[in-house]
């Protein structure tokens, strides 16, 4: 297992639907071990393999809840979604910054496994917002798509002002 390199806001993997993973072999499960520790590294709670530079449809998480993981997703669709919450959001893409972001409060994943058993899960509250984060990545968006125009351009202008500060440093 090894660290990989997480993706920063700007890279065009990030905006680019994954692509769908056509067989679970080692290297797919190897991927899944290194976003783990990539995750766990970040202090993250989710994973997208986008994140780490991969174009497949897979994402880890580990919401600190052993109802909910820690667990691996390939394939991942959302079969189910209901209710409404709007929580604090941030992402390992765009670290130092988070908005409120309006998300289902209840939702059922369906995918497989590292093993390629079929799985579905059903979520609420932080695993919830996860799986739907997650999903969004593999998907290309990111959560400051999710916010009205206004804040989404404050956003941009931090996200500016944070990377000249690293630039300095």
């Amino acid at each position: 297992m090894s660290v990989r390199e997480i993706q920063q806001f700007g890279e065009p993997i990030l905006r680019q639907p994954a692509a769908p993973v056509e067989e679970i072999n080692a290297d797919v499960r190897r991927l899944i071990d290194d976003m783990f520790e990539t995750m766990r590294a970040a202090q993250g709670v989710g994973l997208a393999a986008n994140q780490v530079g991969i174009g497949l449809r897979v994402f880890v998480m580990d919401v600190g809840d052993p109802d909910y993981g820690p667990r691996a997703f390939v394939n991942p669709v959302i079969a189910e979604r209901s209710g409404g919450i709007v929580v604090e959001e941030g992402c390992l893409s765009l670290p130092g910054l988070s908005a409120e972001v309006e998300r289902a409060a209840r939702v059922v994943v369906e995918g497989l496994d590292p093993s390629g058993d079929k799985v579905r899960l059903e979520a609420t509250e932080l695993a919830a917002r996860c799986i739907q984060h997650e999903i969004d990545h593999l998907d290309g968006l990111l959560f400051i798509d999710r916010v009205s125009p206004l804040k989404r351009r404050m956003l941009l202008n931090e996200w500016a002002k944070l990377r000249k500060e690293a630039a300095r440093r």
